[in-house]
């Protein structure tokens, strides 16, 4: 069993994936998504937009009219689909996370990252300057009866975020919630960091991608049912 704790619509979207992959798996996000005001910079000063979430286009805003004319540098083609939707040129789309992403940009380049409270932090190359907006925020929840009886059957639980991780580890920590019947796979190194030790496994996919997570996940899942 595979158990989905990203916030919506992120984690609809990650369990039609692992369904369609063959595998079971439920969702109970752990975060609403919630705007923040912000203040929108004068975009005369910007070549274009960095963006690591498709949350900056769903929650960002009227703060967005006066920018949907610089092109957008994406982590990944989800953001880069958002991006598109909210009538934005995408000028780039990653695949090995923001910081690789941003080491593409040519020096003499203006950016504007618009981005969560809970975000990566990122240097810039060397003629590359960067203003960062906080647009948007993921208010954790805590965890739902239902999640907690199903934590009980020893599942693989996927991580999409650092936040995730700590406020995961943290609702089982307060419930008593042994970590060592629970295995983790996460989205990438830092994030599997950031959920702590002392669980069954906690793995890294390859690449910071649903396909490589859900194939982990499933990997895991085979390893535990032998």
């Amino acid at each position: 069993m595979l158990i989905v704790v990203r916030p919506e619509p992120g984690c609809a979207a990650t369990l039609a994936a692992a369904r369609a992959a063959g595998l079971e798996a439920q969702g109970f996000p752990l975060f609403a998504i919630e705007q923040r005001p912000w203040a929108v910079p004068d975009p005369a000063g910007f070549d274009g937009l960095l963006v690591g979430s498709a949350n900056v286009f769903r929650k960002g805003g009227a703060g967005l009219e006066g920018l949907r004319h610089l092109p957008v540098h994406c982590v990944g083609e989800t953001t880069a689909e958002a991006a598109r939707a909210a009538g934005f040129a995408v000028a780039g789309c990653g695949r090995g996370g923001l910081q690789a992403v941003l080491d593409t940009i040519p020096a003499g380049t203006r950016l504007l990252r618009l981005a969560g409270e809970e975000r990566v932090d990122l240097l810039p190359p060397e003629g590359v300057r960067m203003a960062e907006r906080v647009v948007y925020a993921s208010k954790p929840q805590a965890m739902p009866e239902a999640l907690v009886q199903e934590l009980q059957n020893a599942p693989v639980v996927l991580l999409h975020s650092a936040d995730a991780a700590r406020h995961f580890a943290a609702e089982c920590d307060r419930l008593g919630l042994p970590r060592e019947t629970i295995a983790l796979a996460a989205l990438g190194p830092r994030i599997a960091a950031a959920a702590g030790r002392g669980w069954q496994a906690c793995e890294s996919a390859e690449s910071p991608n649903d396909t490589a997570l859900l194939a982990l996940a499933a990997r895991m899942c085979q390893e535990r049912a032998r």
